[in-house]
């Protein structure tokens, strides 16, 4: 059971806020190693974009850093259960995701990637549009030009399980669990005060914040400027369907498109490129998607998708997060910024971001991740966003 303690110690060495899968990793690593951190969460365990994400970790990305960080977070994720000694239903399906091209500009990005990912120890390879069919049966390949395939990519049929695992673990090796809103965070010239939405400040020598696009609002008052802006994703569910009709996750960048069927028979499909108020731009959304099935997925052409579901991504300009101190505010680290693929790097993201608050040597990934970045203009795009 997830416990929340109704009253919070006034000290600590380490409060982080945000109680996502990115926070609660965090929180995680600083209780294995020894300390007893505080997580503040205004609402619940994976309220916000943790609790609205269908559960996909893969390690396809078109950067070294991602690679890196996907593929350190695949190790944890494919033996989770025994990881975090939890009895929840942590199964991960390895269905696989295959990345389609169009044009001999977008293979050539794919390759790429393919090369980067292999430098990282990911065991993806470019296919040819015949092989495409043959990992996604009824695929048509009248217009790919090729693909990308990883077989150990895939999913957690019950993502939020996955969160309440993380905090569980947390929670049995010594971190607190609070619901209660962060309103103000403060220097007090020997570390942070946090002031809490019910009237009751802690102090802590080091503060995590991991709360997504809620981030700049709370570094704002300290003359922090994040380029962390909140972006509208939207997914499609169809009802359940009995034959098992499409087991990979299939992409197509250039045809904004994205489809997969899950374990209980749903099918989810998404407009990567929807923009808009939902009801207003709902049946432009879905005659997209009725379209680029015709073309893509005629095998799914009879399958109706009634339920839209909104969530809400953490975008920065690089589809980066930001990561790690923040440069002359002592004792304050970040976790933000990751453009929908939190829960797919937190694993890894959980020990780099501790690191520095526990004292040990710096991660390579927070100097390529830092808020510096954006005033230095070291950008790396990530281009394998979904």
């Amino acid at each position: 059971m997830l416990r929340t303690e109704p009253y919070v110690s006034a000290a600590r060495d380490v409060v982080v806020v945000g109680a996502g899968v990115t926070g609660l990793s965090i929180a995680l690593e600083l209780a294995e190693a020894g300390l007893a951190p505080l997580v503040l969460e205004r609402t619940g365990v994976a309220a916000e974009a943790s609790g609205v994400q269908p559960g996909g970790v893969r390690q396809q990305w078109s950067t070294r850093i991602s690679c890196e960080l996907a593929r350190e977070s695949f190790g944890v994720y494919r033996e989770l259960a025994a990881r975090l000694d939890s009895d929840l239903p942590l199964e991960f399906d390895r269905c696989g995701y295959l990345f389609l091209a169009h044009s001999q500009p977008a293979l050539a990005e794919l390759e790429q990637s393919v090369a980067r990912q292999n430098q990282a120890g990911v065991p993806s390879h470019l296919v040819t549009p015949e092989e495409a069919a043959v990992f996604a049966p009824g695929l048509d390949v009248s217009s790919v030009t090729g693909a990308s395939w990883c077989s150990e990519d895939g999913y957690f049929d019950h993502p939020q399980a996955v969160v309440e695992a993380f905090a569980q673990a947390a929670q049995a090796r010594g971190a607190t669990l609070a619901i209660d809103e962060v309103t103000a965070i403060e220097s007090d010239g020997a570390g942070w005060r946090l002031r809490l939405r019910t009237g009751v400040q802690v102090r802590a020598a080091h503060v995590v914040v991991a709360a997504g696009y809620d981030s700049p609002e709370l570094l704002r008052p300290l003359g922090v400027e994040l380029p962390i802006v909140r972006e509208a994703r939207h997914l499609f569910f169809s009802n359940p369907v009995p034959e098992s009709i499409l087991r990979p996750l299939v992409i197509s960048s250039e045809r904004h498109f994205a489809a997969k069927q899950l374990a209980d028979g749903r099918v989810l499909a998404s407009d990567l490129s929807a923009v808009g108020d939902p009801e207003e731009a709902r049946p432009h959304w879905r005659q997209h998607l009725r379209e680029t099935i015709e073309e893509l997925l005629p095998i799914l052409g009879y399958v109706s998708l009634p339920l839209l579901v909104t969530g809400f991504y953490d975008v920065t300009p690089d589809n980066q997060p930001v990561l790690g101190p923040i440069a002359g505010l002592e004792g304050l680290h970040l976790a933000a910024g990751f453009s929908g693929h939190g829960f797919m790097l937190a694993p890894a993201v959980g020990r780099i971001v501790a690191g520095p608050v526990l004292g040990r040597a710096p991660d390579e990934a927070l100097e390529r991740l830092s808020l510096d970045r954006f005033s230095n203009g070291s950008l790396t795009r990530e281009l394998q966003t979904v």
